[in-house]
């Protein structure tokens, strides 16, 4: 029997350090899956939860939180330009809206009971990241929840009702309380955690060696991350 490992992502999907972090991280299992079995899981986290459900215009939030429209420009490229290494195609400076994520996150845990969300965080991600999709509008996150084969009712019902409230709002008091001030965030076979986009390498190194030893409380150094309480991003 291979070793396993179970590996809780803590995430949010305006991230962008959430999506690279999730190539980097899927480069590594796939290099690693002869030799290991895998189980992820999203979980929530919320980097801008005063968000207004209809949004606010990405640009303008973005400047504010960088402090000048210089700064933004210049995280926007550095971003885009580590994303492109990792084959993934930004278009942050043409996303006009940034949705909060509540909804989103309870569409995400309503997949996860459908065995489908892993699919559902990735169409997430490329959509809001590559595609310039609004995630505030209800039909058109239901044409993307039934793209991966989810019932269309079902996620409306999700979307435009209290369904998974509870649940992620107890989701998001204990990641508090774990102290995850900043995403991504690894836990790694409940114990072991990694913070921050780490590259391809250091997920290589790290995981075989938690899959052979009992694994110790503290995080290994966090790499690229958003950090809900400096702003940077």
């Amino acid at each position: 029997m291979k070793p396993h490992l179970k590996i809780d992502i803590v995430s949010d999907v305006v991230c962008p350090w959430c999506y690279i972090g999730k190539r980097r991280l899927e480069k590594a299992i796939e290099q690693l899956k002869d030799d290991y079995t895998f189980e992820l899981r999203y979980l929530p986290f919320q980097l801008s939860p005063d968000t207004p459900a209809e949004g606010e215009n990405t640009k303008e939030r973005l400047v504010a939180k960088f402090g000048s429209e210089d700064r933004y420009n210049q995280i926007i490229q550095q971003v885009s330009g580590v994303a492109a290494a990792e084959g993934l195609r930004f278009d942050l400076e043409n996303q006009t809206v940034s949705p909060n994520t509540q909804t989103l996150h309870r569409l995400i845990g309503y997949a996860q009971q459908q065995g489908k969300q892993l699919e559902m965080v990735e169409t997430l991600f490329k959509a809001y990241f590559e595609d310039r999709v609004d995630l505030t509008q209800t039909e058109t996150v239901v044409q993307l929840a039934t793209g991966i084969g989810l019932d269309a009712e079902k996620v409306r019902e999700v979307l435009v009702g209290n369904v998974g409230a509870e649940e992620l709002d107890k989701q998001l008091y204990q990641n508090r309380l774990m102290g995850v001030s900043g995403v991504p965030y690894y836990i790694i076979n409940d114990k072991y955690a990694v913070s921050g986009a780490q590259p391809t390498e250091l997920f290589l190194e790290a995981l075989p060696e938690i899959a052979l030893k009992a694994p110790i409380q503290a995080p290994v150094a966090a790499g690229e991350a958003c950090d809900i309480e400096t702003g940077v991003c």
